[in-house]
C-alpha cells in the first residue's frame, strides 16, 4: 500500500485553504503553493501538489457534473411527493435483503442489534417519507380548494355551490340538512 499523501496529512484548516487556492488559481501555480506551505511549516513538493491537485480537480469536476445532472432532473421532474426518496429507500431495503440472503454468514457473527437498528431506521424513514408526501398532497388540495372557492364566489356562485366545489376538491362529503 502506498504511503499516505503529505497533502492529505495536512491539518484540515490548512488543506481547506490549499484546496481553496487550487480552485482560485485554476489548478496552477504549484510552485507558489509549495512555497506558501513551506511558510506554514509544511514541506511538500510542487509535483506532489500537482498530483493532489489533479485528483482534487477530477473529484470537483465529477461533483459539479453530478450536481448539474441532479438539478436538471429535479427541474424537469419535480418530486413533490417524494417518489425519488421513496425509491431510494426501497432500493436500499432490497439491496440489504438480497445481501442478507446471499451472505453465507454464521449467525453468531451477525451483529443482530445493529442490523435491527438499520432496518428500523429504514422503516422510520419510509414512514416519514409517506407522511410528508401525504401532508404535501393535503396542503396542495387545501390551496386548490381555497383558490377554487374564491374564484367561484367572485363569479357569482352561491355559498352552497362554492362549498360543494371545495368539498369535491378536498374529497369530503357535505352534510345534508
Amino acid at each position: 500500500m502506498p504511503p499516505r499523501s503529505k497533502v492529505e496529512a495536512l491539518p484540515s484548516d490548512v488543506r481547506e485553504d490549499l484546496e481553496r487556492q487550487l480552485v482560485q488559481n485554476s489548478f496552477s501555480k504549484y510552485r507558489e503553493l509549495s512555497e506558501w506551505l513551506a511558510e506554514q511549516g509544511f514541506q511538500i513538493s510542487k509535483s506532489s501538489l500537482h498530483s493532489y491537485g489533479q485528483n482534487f480537480e477530477e473529484r470537483l469536476g465529477s461533483l459539479k457534473r453530478v450536481s448539474e445532472q441532479a438539478r436538471v432532473v429535479v427541474s424537469e421532474n419535480p418530486d413533490d411527493d417524494g417518489a425519488v426518496n421513496d425509491a431510494l429507500i426501497r432500493l436500499v431495503q432490497e439491496k440489504a435483503f438480497t445481501l442478507l440472503l446471499e451472505m453465507e454468514v454464521d449467525a453468531k457473527d451477525v451483529n443482530l442489534p445493529k442490523l435491527m437498528k438499520v432496518i428500523a431506521d429504514l422503516s422510520r424513514a419510509s414512514v416519514s417519507q409517506k407522511r410528508l408526501a401525504s401532508e404535501v398532497r393535503q396542503q396542495a388540495r387545501e390551496e386548490a380548494a381555497k383558490i377554487a372557492t374564491n374564484a367561484a364566489r367572485q363569479n357569482g356562485f352561491t355559498e352552497d355551490q362554492a362549498a360543494f366545489i371545495r368539498a369535491e376538491i378536498l374529497g369530503v362529503k357535505i352534510q345534508d340538512e
